[in-house]
């Protein structure tokens, strides 16, 4: 395995993608600490994908589609509509 800082790899950028052909595990490390691996696409598309499709069917129930409908009392407020003001009013007083 070849372990490079990022100064060196963007300098010898062939050299380590030469070497990831050849089946070479190449990393490149930020401040010492490793931080990505140079491999060839075929290695990486083989990799089994972290999710799978449909992993997540039935996990979430459907929204009640009245859910989406404005409510009135905010309409008329936003309207202008002193019906608003009157049912608030009602409510105050106690009426129905």
């Amino acid at each position: 395995m070849t372990v490079v800082n990022v100064h060196e790899a963007k300098t010898q950028l062939s050299r380590l993608i030469e070497q990831a052909l050849r089946g070479e595990e190449v990393v490149i490390a930020r401040n010492g600490v490793p931080a990505v691996k140079l491999v060839q696409i075929d290695q990486a598309a083989a990799r089994k994908p972290w999710r799978e499709p449909g992993q997540l069917a039935g996990l979430f129930v459907e929204v009640d589609p009245d859910w989406w409908k404005p409510d009135d009392d905010l309409a008329d407020l936003f309207e202008g509509s002193d019906s608003f003001e009157n049912r608030v009013l009602a409510k105050r007083d106690g009426s129905p």
